[in-house]
């Protein structure tokens, strides 16, 4: 969960950045918010900036976020493993070999990101690493895999795009009728240019929270097909086994964005604002063979 977590925390402060930015602009360049084509056109520029600018950081900022060291040369077993294990999957999924990267935590957890296919980074918890047998770590290392090949971080990106493109455009589209400073037929327009600022930033966050419930939305149904990924590649009990595992452990004990990135789900406030379903549906998944 922290990939999307992240992801979605760096795409958030970016839109705000750029939209003072916008404002800027408006109040330099007299450019009117009432033109829906001008508007249209920097809604989707800064939209989807904001979303590319997440994803170029995400590989970066997920390591050093959780202080991951990368194994570049094995220096143990456990290391040798990985890298091995990692490789083979890599090679049966069609990508290239990921970054493999090991962080101290307790937590039982993983995190899959990177904005290429083929330049990716695979991480893992030293509490993974300890409290899960080998069959269940492939599991997991299977389902990050998959999350790659599959293109996830690659496909929120874009859905990010349209959501922000959207979002800071009806936001400013009502806060310009309420403030009165759409333009009429002549280009001109008066109006109040902080109520507009401040109507149009209220209304991107309340718009950004319900939109999430879309992101969020295809966050969960990315690691259904992310666990049948890993039924293909190694089994579908072995899978089974490590979402058991984790059903019955008590870690990881973090919430909401800390968790992310992670292969664990837990509820938050309900189930819409979920990054990820409930272990009990996604074991009910792989038994009854949903998206296999």
């Amino acid at each position: 969960m922290k990939r999307i977590g992240l992801f979605l925390a760096t795409n958030f402060a970016v839109l705000i950045v750029f939209s003072i930015v916008l404002n800027i602009i408006y109040a330099v360049t007299g450019m009117q918010p009432g033109s829906l084509s001008g508007l249209l056109v920097l809604a989707a520029v800064f939209g989807f900036g904001g979303s590319i600018i997440s994803l170029l950081m995400s590989k970066s900022m997920a390591l050093r976020s959780v202080g991951a060291q990368v194994i570049e040369h094995p220096r143990n077993e456990t290391e040798h493993w990985l890298m091995n294990t990692v490789s083979q999957q890599a090679q049966r999924a069609g990508i290239g070999m990921p970054t493999v990267a090991i962080y101290n935590s307790p937590d039982i957890n993983a995190f899959a990101t990177g904005a290429k296919r083929n330049d990716s980074v695979v991480a893992v918890s030293t509490g993974l690493m300890q409290n899960m047998t080998r069959d269940e770590a492939e599991a997991v290392l299977a389902h990050e895999i998959s999350h790659i090949a599959n293109g996830d971080m690659i496909t929120m990106t874009l859905m990010q795009g349209v959501v922000n493109t959207f979002v800071i455009f009806i936001s400013r589209v009502i806060a310009g009728a309420v403030s009165g400073m759409n333009s009429d037929e002549e280009g001109e327009g008066g109006g109040n240019w902080m109520m507009y600022f401040l109507i149009s930033s209220v209304l991107e966050i309340v718009f950004g929270i319900l939109a999430s419930i879309l992101t969020m939305w295809f966050s969960r149904h990315r690691e259904f097909r992310a666990d049948a990924g890993s039924a293909q590649l190694v089994g579908k009990q072995k899978m089974i086994a490590a979402l058991e595992r984790l059903k019955v452990s008590q870690e990881p004990k973090l919430e909401g964005s800390m968790m992310a990135f992670g292969i664990n789900g837990k509820k938050t406030l309900s189930e819409l604002f979920m990054t990820h379903p409930p272990l009990e549906k996604r074991i009910d998944a792989l038994r009854r063979g949903d998206h296999l």
